[in-house]
C-alpha cells in the first residue's frame, strides 16, 4: 500500500515536473541523483522530487536568486558621461625648432622648443605635457626616454622623445629657467624646462 502511494505520487509529480529542464539535477555514474544546489544524493526521481518539494531545497533556491539578483545589478555598470571627442580635419605637422640649452653656473641642462603655428585655429592656444614611456602606444616602452607632446588645433600632434629625467618646477627657481610663452601675433609657442639636478 505504501509503495502503490509513492509510485502514484512520484508519477503525479513526473508529469507536472520536467526532470530534464531542472538545471540542478546531475545523475552520476551509479545511476543515482545527486542536487547540484544542496548537494545531496537520491536514490530515485521520487526522492529527488520530495527533496525538491522541501524546505532545505526551497531556502537553498531563494538564496540562489537573490545571490543572481545582485550579481546581476553588480554588473549593470553605471552609464559613465561620454566624453565627446573633437574631430576635425588636420592639416600637417607645425614646423619646430628644438635647442639643448645649458646653465654655464650650475651646469643644469635643459631644452627650449619654438613650434611655429601659422595656421591655428583663432581663439586656441598650443598645449604641452609630458608623457612616461608606458602611456604612450606608438613604440615599445623604453624606461631610458619619456616624450613631450605639444598640441594646437588643427594640426597633428607632435611628440619629441627626451631623456627620462626629472623636470624641474617652475617653482624651483622663481621661474627664471623654466617658461612658456604663447605669441598670438607671430603664431609662435616657445617652451624651455630644465632637467632636475641632484
Amino acid at each position: 500500500m505504501q509503495i502503490t502511494r509513492r509510485e502514484r505520487l512520484r508519477k503525479l509529480a513526473l508529469e507536472t515536473i520536467d526532470l530534464a529542464k531542472d538545471p540542478y539535477i546531475l545523475r552520476n555514474h551509479l545511476g543515482s541523483l545527486e542536487c547540484r544546489l544542496c548537494l545531496t544524493l537520491h536514490t530515485n526521481e521520487g526522492s529527488y522530487l520530495a527533496h525538491t518539494q522541501g524546505k532545505k531545497h526551497q531556502t537553498n533556491l531563494a538564496r540562489r536568486a537573490a545571490r543572481d539578483m545582485k550579481d546581476s545589478q553588480l554588473q549593470v555598470a553605471p552609464q559613465q558621461q561620454s566624453v565627446q571627442r573633437k574631430i576635425f580635419l588636420k592639416i600637417g605637422r607645425p614646423g619646430y625648432r628644438v635647442t639643448k640649452v645649458r646653465d654655464r653656473d650650475t651646469g643644469r641642462e635643459g631644452m627650449m622648443v619654438q613650434v611655429h603655428l601659422p595656421q591655428i585655429k583663432p581663439g586656441v592656444v598650443p598645449r604641452r605635457r609630458f608623457m612616461s614611456a608606458w602611456e604612450q602606444k606608438r613604440e615599445p616602452p623604453n624606461k631610458a626616454y619619456q616624450y613631450l607632446i605639444v598640441a594646437a588645433e588643427p594640426y597633428e600632434t607632435i611628440a619629441f622623445r627626451i631623456p627620462a629625467r626629472e623636470i624641474e618646477d617652475e617653482s624651483d627657481d622663481g621661474g627664471y629657467w623654466n617658461w612658456s610663452h604663447w605669441d598670438p601675433d607671430t603664431k609662435q609657442y616657445s617652451f624651455q624646462f630644465m632637467f632636475r639636478t641632484y
